[in-house]
């Protein structure tokens, strides 16, 4: 599998269990569909997409000066 460095290029994507996601400097797309079944693979599907969420959010946490909202994207709650 590829790595997948939260915000670092705008080239690399990666799959997990039905979904994909694609790397970006301002964004991260996922999009996709996946079970996460009651088993070992539903297990490891689960456990793969908190590590990389995990990494999605230490990344955003240590950014200093994060921005309320990236420009051009829609208003969220």
């Amino acid at each position: 599998m590829a790595v997948l460095k939260p915000f670092q290029d705008d080239g690399t994507s990666i799959g997990i269990g039905g979904f994909t996601i694609e790397n970006g400097t301002d964004r991260i797309a996922v999009y996709g569909q996946t079970d996460i079944t009651r088993d070992q693979a539903g297990l490891r599907v689960a456990r793969e997409l908190a590590r990389f969420l995990d990494q999605v959010i230490v990344t955003l946490a240590a950014e200093k000066s994060l921005p309320d909202q990236t420009p051009g994207s829609a208003k969220r709650p």
